[in-house]
């Protein structure tokens, strides 16, 4: 997700309640919803069995967009409301989390598809109209039959948080395929974002990108400086080039200037001005993300905020929200965010809070509204309100699901050096 907050805050469902819901364990959260999984494959299945399923489900989205000139992308949404509404487009962010998880597990077949997907993330890059290394929000998905072989562009938008995101992608497929195809890649995402995005005016960071119809985003999302740092640390990785940790730096301090120490939470971004803090409403993303991306002890609170603030319940399913704007459904990418953090922080009682996410995930994947047994939908019912003006139904999603591969499997995404 790459917001701009906007809506007022609404009520939050308190971390006291959420700890009593939570209180059995894994029995409590399958238990909530044993009777809408009753018989549905994956129902009550191990962890192991649950990420296999995973796979499966990203497995089936990427193969049915196989067989044309090029690898296709998978769609984002299957099923549900989003299917209902013929929104069958692949965001690239969702393409490239199925690329990392792919990498992650690393099964040959695993490995295949990623090289075939960053092949056409690459190709895309290569083939846009700017032709100055950008990749855009989103793309026709299914089987490519058009002459030139490159899916055809749905949104326009040349995001940083899109941008980053592609790059870690490369950079995973690097690490796991060789080659310096994907390095390069990166290095060009990379490049685009440090000529297109440097924003020194007001608090020094990067802004959000540029909009379809051409003008730069000059506001500065917490969650892109914290995408940029991660991407840029890992660049530097690879590249053994310091200039790249030296730009990381800089959104670090964005960050750093974003965090209230007296709430324990990261702020989430500035207005058009690059100055003025954006402090309503709160999401979820950069509270999860930033501890994954940076492992800095000193902001490790952010994940008890989003305990506290975001704590979320709905038909049977215990979680976490979006944002502090609409706490009254579970997002489940979310929670799979946060299941990966705690698992990483693994201070006191950490690792029970994040085996009890991935029951939650576990049991969404076999009993939650339009679930299959094999993919994850992104809320537990429809109508989940982001609060920057778009809304989440429960329909199966490969970035949910993706996500909860990594989580289950204490995979980091964000390439720590």
């Amino acid at each position: 997700m790459e917001p701009t907050y906007g809506d007022p805050p609404g009520g939050a469902f308190s971390r006291r309640t959420f700890v009593a819901l939570m209180a059995g364990g894994t029995a409590t959260v399958l238990g909530g919803c044993s009777s809408g999984a009753s018989g549905r494959p994956g129902a009550g299945v191990g962890e192991e069995e649950a990420v296999g399923r995973a796979y499966t489900f990203l497995d089936r989205r990427v193969d049915e967009a196989a067989g044309g000139t090029r690898q296709g992308l998978p769609r984002s949404y299957t099923g549900g409301w989003m299917e209902d509404h013929d929104v069958t487009v692949a965001f690239t962010y969702d393409v490239a989390l199925t690329v990392i998880a792919y990498c992650a597990r690393g099964t040959d077949a695993d490995l295949r598809r990623a090289r075939a997907l960053a092949g056409t993330l690459l190709a895309l890059q290569d083939g846009d109209a700017a032709g100055d290394g950008r990749i855009r929000q989103s793309y026709a998905s299914g089987k490519v039959t058009a002459a030139d072989g490159l899916p055809a562009v749905a949104a326009a938008d040349a995001f940083t948080g899109a941008q980053a995101w592609t790059g870690l992608a490369l950079l995973h497929a690097h690490r796991a395929l060789g080659g310096t195809e994907y390095r390069d890649g990166a290095l060009r995402l990379a490049r685009w974002i440090q000529d297109h995005a440097e924003g020194a005016r007001g608090i020094p960071g990067y802004t959000g990108g540029v909009a379809a119809s051409g003008p730069a985003l000059t506001w500065k999302s917490t969650e892109h400086n914290i995408d940029v740092t991660a991407f840029f640390r890992g660049l530097a990785d690879v590249t053994g080039d310091r200039a790249w940790s030296d730009r990381a730096a800089v959104a670090t301090r964005f960050l750093d200037a974003l965090w209230d120490g007296d709430a324990g939470a990261f702020w989430t971004g500035t207005g058009t001005d690059g100055t003025t803090v954006n402090r309503s409403p709160v999401p979820e993303d950069p509270q999860s993300w930033s501890y994954l991306a940076t492992r800095d002890a000193r902001h490790a609170r952010s994940l008890d905020w989003a305990l506290d603030h975001l704590a979320a319940e709905d038909g049977g399913f215990s979680g976490v929200s979006v944002s502090d704007a609409d706490t009254s459904k579970v997002w489940f990418e979310g929670t799979a965010h946060m299941a990966a953090a705690l698992g990483r922080r693994n201070g006191d009682g950490d690792r029970d809070w994040a085996d009890r996410l991935l029951a939650t995930l576990r049991a969404a994947q076999a009993g939650a509204p339009n679930a299959d047994g094999y993919g994850i939908v992104a809320a537990s019912s429809d109508g989940l309100r982001t609060g920057d003006g778009d809304t989440l139904y429960a329909s199966l999603h490969t970035g949910t699901t993706a996500w909860f591969a990594l989580a289950a499997q204490g995979d980091d995404p964000f390439l720590p050096a």
